[in-house]
């Protein structure tokens, strides 16, 4: 019988090949070779047969703390773009994120330039493929406002690649920590197994486009309604997976009923009938869905 979740490994995967930017650390050196306290900035990077590849600014003190001591951590979110950042922020809360530990190893300079022109294969690969997408593909996509693209934050990097040092994270360790702060410690041979989701590249896309939506975001409502029998007022997705996705739902507080406090906010899992092996499978079965929700909404107001 196949499992309705995803293992911790493939939660991790998922997390690192859906984004494009993490926040690495690094240990404070100076030329002496003293060490004080550690260095964190934001960086982008691509996986590359599991490992994370990551392209650091040619002035950003990573560089030199490497050159000293090599070991460092990184750390990436589930993306979380558009309106559903707001709706975190509010809320104080995470998304679910992964944290590495291990040694920042420097590429040499023919190494960087092959991975760099794998980069731009990467890059065109998938403004290609959003071309080619159906109808109904382009119909969730296209209500995406903000620059949820991994291929355009990428394509940053391609128009300045001399710039940058590139780094190969070789992993030791491996965390996940879900929404509401748990830590769960994950095998690094599970992550570097585990293959990553086919919706991954676009799961930020798709997320934005549907809570964009004002539609889509009243399917959600819907289907909160219909498929767990749960009267929720506003709802966004927060991650996109080949089995299914999570949906934040507000609900009204049963123990307060005046004031800021009356709502509070639920996770919901919804599953597809069949796991998506790309993301024209996806989009078919979300608009399946909300074909038959509304389908059975009016039949419900019918027998009414």
């Amino acid at each position: 019988m196949k499992s309705h979740t995803l293992t911790f490994a493939e939660k991790c995967k998922n997390i690192l090949a859906s984004s494009w930017q993490g926040y690495l650390n690094t240990i404070k050196a100076d030329v002496k070779g003293s060490k004080s306290g550690i260095y964190t900035s934001k960086v982008k990077y691509i996986i590359r047969r599991g490992k994370p590849y990551i392209w650091v600014s040619e002035n950003d003190l990573h560089n030199v703390n490497a050159m000293i001591d090599e070991r460092g951590s990184f750390a990436v979110t589930t993306p979380f773009p558009g309106p559903l950042a707001g709706l975190l922020k509010a809320l104080e809360r995470s998304p679910a994120r992964v944290a590495l530990v291990g040694d920042v190893v420097p590429l040499s300079e023919d190494k960087a330039k092959s991975l760099a022109e794998k980069l731009e294969q990467v890059v065109l690969s998938e403004a290609k493929a959003m071309k080619d997408f159906t109808y109904e593909v382009s119909g969730v996509l296209s209500s995406s406002l903000s620059r949820a693209s991994r291929s355009d934050n990428l394509k940053e990097i391609l128009g300045d690649v001399e710039r940058y040092s590139v780094y190969k994270f070789e992993m030791s360790s491996c965390m996940y920590i879900d929404g509401h702060g748990g830590n769960f410690e994950v095998n690094v041979e599970d992550v570097n197994k585990s293959k990553a989701d086919p919706l991954a590249s676009f799961s930020a896309k798709l997320i934005d486009g549907i809570n964009q939506s004002e539609a889509r975001r009243r399917a959600l409502v819907l289907f909160c309604l219909v498929y767990m029998n749960a009267l929720v007022k506003d709802a966004y997705v927060m991650s996109v997976d080949r089995k299914g996705f999570d949906v934040l739902g507000k609900l009204p507080n049963p123990v307060l009923k005046d004031g800021a406090g009356r709502y509070q906010w639920k996770e919901f899992r919804f599953l597809l009938k069949e796991e998506a092996s790309d993301v024209e499978s996806f989009c078919r079965q979300l608009v399946e869905m909300e074909e038959e929700a509304i389908k059975k909404v009016s039949s419900f107001s019918g027998l009414a």
